[in-house]
């Protein structure tokens, strides 16, 4: 038996050192022990399951995601054995380090699980973006530095018709089953896919890497790349672009769902549900939801009430939203006016930073425009984070008609995104040591979204909003995602139409005509995941306000900061585990 523990132990910490793992507490119990093994079983089914995940130059490199029913199928058969044997595991004989592996590794299965049961692969689609549009950024996922890089590339831009077909065959068996996108929310999708067709493939996404190659690349070398990316993208990228958009305008499309609930879906309650428990990480009802949505939209209209009346406005909330909307004073002029906006915006949160946190990321960040040929039905903006260690992360600002881009609510959106938003927190968790790799890429939304709202919240204490336009505008974010919390349960359980959502969105905030129309949209397409804003933003105050009354004088906010973030993205139940934790010990030491 000493020999087995001894050869255990050993195995544990090789698992440990290929894993990115430090054991800190030893002896481990043997239920300690079998997560590990566990853990690092996951591991290794997560590097084969994408080329991406593991790329190996001549070989995985070379290749796109297998979408094969076989295959998936394969792989769902094995996230169930690895998923019933960790959920097997007794989390109270766990050390705490592992309550949170254990914790987040059963989110990450279970979400996987369901959305292989619940046929999401059916629509590998939503109303701003699709797999057209995630398949094009290849070329910034992989290291381009030598010969064979190009050739591996080159590779999977032959293989992109195979990887369209089967996505197109997906989509079918979606038409067939009902499982499809709804037909409003595709109007115009088509103008997506043609924006990747190019006359001239030098022109094209998947050419950007040929444009500027290795300078120790002989000219023919060169040349020689260049050409046959040239014939590549002329004959199978093109044509299959093509084919996409020739089967979304005459066979998707007219043939997509006229109902726009996710309980019209088959079992669409459950899946509904299921949605919500996954966004919010919580066990909570659609109608507690919608409940909750409400008090919160009457709370912060008293507050706009007040700025209303601060500013010396004359007329009622209506009249002042449409000044708002209407007057040039709050619109940029020119793309690079609001790009350079919201650089000044990031930069000044940068200074802020020490006196709000402990712990800041190594990884930098940038400002780039959202690309053109997604930004008409795409979002006012978003954090990209990077997709390789020589890369930084982005934030993405929507350019796109500039006359609905208001300067007003670009210090939330900012802070949200970028710092100490999005990247902040999303930077830290990767940056986090000695836990298993999966904890480094796992994104709860209800966690991240929350603290990105959370954070325009820490704008005010930060004095970031110059006026009380700007605060107006970092309620009207608030009062956004307040709302969503009415119009996503409203479409999704109570049978809002498209139309009585935009109105509630368009007659409760400052939003843009057009972004409430394209949000709306983002919300009956992506069933679920609007709820996780509010929800998680309100856990995270909710322990603040606890924290900061059980400590008192001892309470410092830089030192909650971290405790918050310190785990990586965890589910809310558990955040709330480890605060309580934190103002034991605190307290503990005075005592």
């Amino acid at each position: 038996m000493k020999v087995l523990f001894i050869f255990l132990c050993f195995f544990i910490i090789q698992s440990c050192s290929i894993n990115n793992i430090t054991p800190k507490q030893f002896p481990l119990s043997n239920s300690d022990i079998e997560l590990q093994k566990l853990i690092q079983i996951h591991h290794q089914f997560h590097l084969q399951s994408s080329p991406f995940h593991n790329p190996k130059k001549g070989s995985s490199n070379s290749k796109l995601p297998n979408l094969s029913p076989e295959y998936l199928a394969i792989q769902n058969t094995e996230l169930k054995a690895i998923y019933q044997s960790v959920k097997n595991i007794e989390n109270d004989q766990l050390n705490k380090e592992n309550q949170i592996n254990h914790a987040v590794l059963i989110y990450v299965l279970k979400n996987q699980l369901n959305s292989y049961l619940n046929k999401e692969h059916y629509m590998p689609l939503t109303a701003e973006s699709g797999f057209h549009v995630w398949i094009s950024r290849i070329n910034n996922q992989v290291s381009l530095k030598s010969e064979q890089d190009y050739i591996d590339y080159l590779s999977r831009l032959r293989a992109l018709p195979q990887y369209f077909d089967q996505q197109m065959a997906w989509m079918d068996l979606g038409i067939k089953e009902g499982i499809t996108q709804p037909k409003v929310v595709l109007k115009g999708f088509e103008q997506s896919i043609i924006a990747y067709i190019k006359s001239d493939a030098r022109k094209s996404e998947y050419y950007k890497p040929f444009h500027k190659m290795p300078v120790y690349f002989s000219k023919a070398k060169k040349l020689s790349l260049q050409q046959e990316a040239l014939t590549v993208i002329t004959n199978q990228v093109m044509p299959s672009y093509q084919k996409y958009y020739d089967y979304m305008v005459n066979r998707y499309q007219p043939n997509a769902r006229n109902n726009i609930a996710a309980n019209s879906l088959p079992n669409g309650k459950k899946y509904y549900q299921n949605r919500i428990q996954h966004y919010t990480t919580l066990d909570i009802s659609a109608e507690s939801i919608h409940q909750k949505g409400l008090e919160e939209v009457a709370r912060i209209h008293g507050e706009m009430k007040l700025i209303i009346k601060q500013v010396k406005f004359n007329g009622d909330f209506s009249a002042f939203i449409n000044f708002l909307r209407t007057d040039e004073q709050f619109y940029a002029k020119t793309p690079k006016d609001l790009l350079k906006e919201a650089s000044y915006i990031a930069k000044k949160i940068d200074g802020k930073l020490p006196s709000l946190f402990k712990v800041l990321p190594r990884t930098p960040y940038g400002i780039i425009e959202v690309p053109a040929n997604i930004a008409p039905k795409y979002t006012t903006g978003r954090y990209s984070g990077p997709s390789r260690d020589d890369q930084a992360g982005n934030y993405w600002v929507n350019t796109y008609r500039l006359d609905r881009r208001p300067l007003y609510v670009l210090t939330a959106l900012t802070l949200h995104e970028a710092v100490p938003g999005h990247h902040l927190q999303i930077s830290i968790a990767k940056e986090m040591q000695n836990v298993p790799e999966f904890r480094n890429r796992t994104y709860i939304s209800a966690f991240g979204e929350g603290w990105g709202l959370y954070s325009e919240y820490l704008g005010v204490e930060a004095n970031m909003y110059e006026n009380p336009y700007h605060n107006f505008g970092r309620l009207t974010y608030e009062m956004w995602r307040a709302c969503r919390l009415v119009v996503d349960t409203g479409i999704h359980s109570q049978g809002w139409t498209r139309k009585e959502a935009i109105n509630y969105l368009a007659n409760n905030t400052a939003l843009s005509l057009h972004n409430v129309q394209t949000e709306i949209d983002r919300y009956i397409s992506w069933p679920g995941r609007a709820l996780s804003y509010k929800i998680g933003e309100l856990t995270i105050k909710k322990l603040r306000l606890i924290t900061e009354q059980a400590l008192g004088q001892q309470f410092d906010l830089r030192e909650f900061h971290e405790q918050v973030l310190k785990n990586g993205a965890i589910p809310l139940s558990l955040l709330e585990i480890v605060i309580h934790e934190y103002i034991a010990e605190k307290l503990a030491v005075t005592i």
